[in-house]
């Protein structure tokens, strides 16, 4: 019979058998990042007009170079490029309005609208951007990404392709700033993108991600428009859902887009990190549940300190090098810029701890704004 004494060491083997399960996915994902080809690049069938949404709230670091980037677009057709700004007192419209003086390939449109649709500030954005739309085909781009020249070509390719409904794209992290962005930026290319990658691999789960994304305005309209999801936090899934449900695949672009982290507090770090953890525990329950593997250094010590013998600090050692190679076979795949790789065990205790926070609780801060998560939408918490 189980004593109660006898507890905390059962709970310590459990813990080194997940770390050890979590140890071999974790070579797993090394092998499938490195052999990761996505899909073919298409040549445009033929470049039709495109319209670009940006929507913006805030200045940013380096957005001035962004824009100009979207503005120097290698592509042979019109491209409008239109930023959303809702409040007519930011500052980042004098940023924006200095760029677009700038002599470049493309014209940007800087339009200022203060109405709401919803909870979701990002999706009322660009319903008021879309009323300015002249053309048929979206590009819709985060304005905390960095691009390359041929996104639009690339992505306007993938979307010509017979089925296809919307193209996302894959990001990695971009530290811009110091201590705590180089911890959310890791995050990206050691744990989330190659977990990203084992799923498509798999066929485990077809994302969607809104850092980049292209869709038509027909597909738009029949998937109820962006006013469908203005209580969505996770807008860009559920978008890729609703284009499925028609019918149609939503693909992955070749091309991974650089996500910048610009953190400068723990506070800014862990409201982030938590809100994306708790919105992926309502989105899916049991995928959330099942990434415990993922976490194999934290398992291991834990299992070290339930009394599970010292063979559990060589497993600790083990899931660290691996952690390594799977960070290194990332940063070699998708060109990522390294990050000091002696940031990866604290890393690992940190989402280790946050994945554990997100089982206590429902609230996510967004913008400022306390809200509650409840199946992926947003419930005012005003506690």
């Amino acid at each position: 019979m189980l004593e109660a004494g006898d507890l905390p060491e059962l709970i310590g083997q459990l813990c080194l058998v997940l770390a050890l399960f979590g140890c071999v996915y974790l070579l797993a994902a090394a092998v499938a990042v490195i052999r990761y080809r996505g899909i073919a690049s298409h040549p445009p069938l033929t470049p039709v007009p495109v319209t670009v949404l940006v929507p913006l709230c805030g200045q940013e670091p380096g957005l001035d170079r962004r824009l100009r980037a979207l503005r120097s677009q290698v592509y042979p057709a019109p491209v409008q490029i239109i930023c959303g700004i809702q409040d007519a007192d930011d500052p980042v419209i004098g940023v924006v309005k200095a760029v677009a003086a700038e002599p470049l390939a493309h014209p940007l449109e800087v339009h200022v609208d203060a109405r709401l649709h919803g909870r979701n500030m990002k999706m009322s954005n660009m319903i008021n951007m879309t009323q300015h739309a002249q053309h048929n085909t979206f590009v819709t781009v985060d304005s905390d990404v960095e691009i390359p020249p041929n996104l639009i070509a690339t992505m306007v390719a993938e979307l010509q392709q017979p089925g296809v409904g919307a193209v996302s794209s894959l990001y990695h992290g971009v530290p811009v700033g110091g201590f705590w962005a180089r911890l959310a930026a890791l995050r990206v290319n050691s744990h989330f993108l190659p977990n990203v990658v084992v799923a498509l691999s798999s066929g485990l789960a077809q994302p969607c991600f809104g850092a980049g994304m292209a869709l038509s305005r027909e597909t738009l309209t029949r998937i109820g428009g962006f006013r469908a999801f203005t209580e969505q936090l996770w807008d860009d899934y559920a978008i890729g859902e609703a284009v499925r449900v028609l019918g149609a695949k939503v693909v992955m672009s070749p091309i991974s887009l650089g996500h910048v982290y610009a953190e400068r507090s723990a506070r800014e770090f862990f409201d982030g990190q938590l809100r994306n953890d708790r919105t992926i525990r309502g989105l899916d329950p049991i995928g959330h549940a099942g990434s415990i593997v993922t976490h194999p250094f934290p398992l291991a010590l834990l299992a070290f300190l339930l009394g599970a013998g010292e063979h559990a600090l060589t497993v600790a050692l083990l899931a660290l090098a691996c952690r390594t190679l799977l960070c290194w076979c990332t940063e070699r795949r998708f060109g990522v810029q390294p990050i000091s790789y002696l940031l990866l065990p604290l890393r690992d205790l940190l989402s280790f701890a946050i994945f554990v926070a997100s089982y206590f609780g429902a609230t996510v801060m967004w913008r400022g704004h306390r809200y509650r998560v409840a199946d992926g939408e947003l419930v005012a918490d005003p506690g």
